[in-house]
């Protein structure tokens, strides 16, 4: 059986139980003439490969025939379609201990998973810590929780609406951490534990570390798969500033399990973390100072939106220490100093917690990728080619310690493209076109696609359409005033680039406008389509209108 020729069948069988069960299934459709059958009882079918016209009765004979008249198997419906046998499958069965070898349990680790044995594949995952990785346990449901009870909170003390009046009681930050800490157990049980047994694959408990280009130790034993796909993560990252390792700091991960509120809080850093925590902590009554070098918030945002948002925390009671190069930290009675320079002059800022929100550093430093002939970047991070393999040609990389962009939706889109990769040989790229992203401050940020300096950058024609938050209803009626929806498109082909928004609800918002980005649709497809009224997903037709008239002299849903 050649590579080019090969397909790939997908039987379901009903009457599996067991592991049992699945080596029964498998020895049958192998005598049958099937290669590399997987059966999994869990889900009720087996996967294997064939000659193009087989005959593909026998194989369903074949099942029937594994079982017994006290337990029967009963074949149903195949799904015939092109493919291969893992990578050198053919003829070496006996010289690899597994297909794929996953090193780290996360969202890209568990979705090379899933997509691996959806393919067949037999897999083996190591984790050394817990499972679930940065999103479950660490970044963006305890994040987003302690974001949401920091709004309920600030809607609470605040109440905007006239006779509407409420008053916040309190604050029982450990009662709070002990319902954050039950939704992580929670949707960590059911997202990641319990499928392990689900889709069957080998969970290994220890640190992995390379021994030579094809094999991988876990504490004693020795693993030589086919393939291995790196997925270890990264961490919060630590500047080299004077001082910072002789004071007591916060990160994203040791900030969300404080039990107590401190009275005042300095955040180094201005990107997604520093601005949702900073504001989260503010709204709860903890005075924040965020500090930055650089003159404004969000550089890569149209300035129109960087600046309601900027001066909404202001607003709000935030101090923005912009334009600041930090010279060095020091201990002080009742907490940290930063002393720091802007426009040459020295400035000074005290508070009683310090918290660095200045990046992240991939984990790779237990794997010892130059045993496995694995470059990596000046930070560490593996290098990997658009098809995210490795300089090892066995070995790919997903997720965020490859430093690519740091989003859930990346890492797992990486691990499913990874595995096919891997266990395929296609060499498909993975499209970073159109990655949404979303700031999760109130109001939200979101962009996708190009920016008006990126789209000109690639040479584009470059037509503008900019909505503000005053004429789009959902934003008014949610009082809020601040930002709006930037459209950026291409003046020859009307085609849409970019998209940027500052409203109530820009993350649901983006999602529409990546599909529009990903789809290749124009300007004149927004404008034409159907917006539901009143929400603030209508600002991207708004913003699609503006590009030819004022959006703010029209009737509702013109």
């Amino acid at each position: 059986m050649t590579e080019s020729n090969r397909l790939r069948v997908t039987l379901t069988v009903a009457g599996m139980t067991c592991r049992d069960c699945e080596q029964r299934v498998e020895q049958a459709l192998a005598q049958a003439g099937a290669r590399d059958p997987q059966a999994d009882w869990q889900r009720g079918l087996v996967t294997f490969f064939i000659e193009p016209g087989a005959d593909l009765e026998r194989f369903r004979a074949a099942v029937r025939a594994a079982g017994s008249p006290s337990h029967r198997y009963v074949p149903g419906d195949f799904t015939v379609s092109p493919g291969s046998l893992p990578r050198e499958a053919a003829g070496s069965s006996d010289r690899f201990d597994t297909d794929l070898l996953i090193i780290g349990g996360g969202s890209a680790g568990f979705a090379a998973a899933i997509e691996a044995r959806q393919l067949g594949a037999r897999v083996v995952m190591v984790e050394q810590g817990t499972l679930g990785g940065t999103c479950v346990n660490i970044g963006c449901v305890p994040s987003k929780f302690f974001l949401r009870a920091a709004e309920v909170a600030h809607l609470a003390a605040t109440a905007p609406y006239q006779g509407i009046r409420t008053r916040l009681e309190g604050i029982d930050l450990p009662a709070l951490r002990e319902q954050q800490r039950s939704l992580i157990a929670t949707l960590r049980r059911e997202k990641y534990e319990e499928l392990v047994d689900f889709y069957g694959w080998e969970l290994l408990r220890g640190t992995a570390r390379f021994l030579d280009p094809e094999t991988v130790a876990v504490g004693e034993r020795r693993i030589r798969p086919r393939a291995v796909l790196l997925a270890t993560g990264a961490r919060p990252a630590v500047p080299a500033i004077p001082g910072l390792t002789d004071v007591p700091y916060l990160t994203s991960t040791t900030a969300l399990e404080l039990e107590h509120l401190p009275d005042s809080l300095i955040v180094l850093g201005a990107g997604y973390v520093a601005l949702e925590l900073g504001q989260a902590f503010l709204r709860l009554g903890t005075a924040v100072t965020l500090l930055q070098r650089r003159p404004r918030l969000l550089p890569d945002l149209d300035e129109r939106l960087a600046t309601s948002l900027q001066e909404r925390l202001a607003a709000e009671g935030m101090r923005l220490a912009l334009g600041m190069t930090v010279q060095r930290v020091e201990r002080v009675a009742g907490g940290v100093r930063v002393v720091a320079l802007r426009a040459g002059h020295e400035e000074v800022v005290e508070a009683e917690a310090l918290l660095v929100a200045t990046g992240r550093t991939p984990n790779t430093e237990s794997l010892d990728l130059a045993a496995a002939g694995i470059a990596t970047d000046e930070r560490s991070a593996p290098l990997v080619d658009p098809t995210l393999r490795t300089t090892n040609p066995r070995v790919y990389a997903a997720g965020d310690v490859t430093l690519l962009p740091q989003f859930v939706s990346v890492a797992a889109a990486a691990g499913r493209l990874a595995a096919r990769n891997a266990l395929l040989g296609e060499d498909r790229p993975l499209d970073l076109r159109a990655v949404p992203a979303v700031v999760f401050t109130d109001p939200q940020v979101a962009t996708v696609g190009l920016s008006v300096a990126e789209a000109e950058a690639e040479g584009f024609s470059v037509v503008t359409g900019f909505a503000p938050a005053a004429a789009i209803a959902r934003e008014r009626v949610n009082l809020q005033d601040a930002g709006g929806v930037l459209v950026v498109a291409d003046a020859a082909t009307d085609r849409l680039l970019g998209v940027q928004a500052v409203a109530s609800a820009a993350g649901e918002l983006i999602d529409a406008a990546t599909l529009a980005v990903a789809s290749r649709l124009t300007l004149s497809d927004l404008r034409e389509h159907l917006a539901p009224y009143l929400t603030s997903a209508e600002g991207l037709r708004l913003a699609a209108l503006a590009v030819t008239q004022d959006v703010s002299h029209l009737s509702c849903c013109a």
